[in-house]
């Protein structure tokens, strides 16, 4: 999520490379897209690099996984793809990442897992799911770190996959109020949700049951 919000800075590295940017998740062009779009303009070689900017990033085998699956679908003239075998992690790196490829890279070869896996089949068991806004104005006002705050309280809380079901929504409107964060199914809705009050929710209302007054917003 870190690389979505830094799509400027991102941009701005890959144009001195003669590169462009996906996304995984969250942002556009996704890499589906992208790989089409420079199939179709003809290009015969695609190296990919994967980027993580911060720790709620997908893991690098999905780079695989959805390259992979792009390019057994694609019915069209298949370009040679190349994955970076390690990412980069910081800003810096990102530039050298693109000078030199970060060295060494494996090819897509059309074996690698697919998108399914009988893990999950399954709507997971939780007791309550968190709703994260990451939508325009709830990113910008710093929804970043509440879903860091909440993630990482959720842990040091031990809330695991049986308790949580955290997810990153687009806009869920009290715009005025963000970042917004809701809690189902409690019907909680809380704006202004910056990381202090992301931690507050975590400990009170979703380790305790106890939803936190001073953030709720009126239903």
């Amino acid at each position: 999520m870190t690389d979505v919000d830094r799509r400027d800075e991102l941009l701005g590295r890959a144009r001195d490379h003669d590169a462009s940017v996906a996304f995984l998740q969250l942002g556009d062009p996704s890499l589906s897209h992208e790989l089409t779009r420079l199939a179709d303009e003809g290009i015969a070689t695609i190296t990919l690099i994967g980027i993580s900017l911060g720790p709620l990033a997908p893991g690098h085998s999905w780079l695989r996984r959805i390259a992979a699956h792009w390019w057994r679908e694609r019915t069209g003239r298949r370009p040679e793809i190349q994955v970076a075998t390690r990412l980069a992690t910081d800003p810096d790196e990102v530039a050298a990442a693109l000078a030199d490829k970060l060295a060494e890279t494996r090819p897509i070869t059309g074996t690698e897992p697919g998108l399914t896996s009988p893990a999950w089949e399954q709507v997971p068991s939780h007791v309550r799911q968190v709703l994260i806004c990451r939508g325009p104005r709830c990113t910008a006002k710093g929804s970043e770190e509440t879903a860091r705050a909440v993630i990482l309280g959720a842990m040091e809380a031990g809330l695991g996959d049986d308790d949580l079901l955290i997810t990153h929504t687009g806009c869920q409107f009290p715009c005025n109020q963000a970042p917004v964060l809701s809690v189902q199914p409690d019907d909680a809705w809380y704006g202004n949700v910056e990381a202090a009050a992301a931690r507050a929710i975590v400990r009170d209302h979703l380790a305790d049951g106890r939803p936190v007054e001073a953030y709720l917003l009126p239903r």
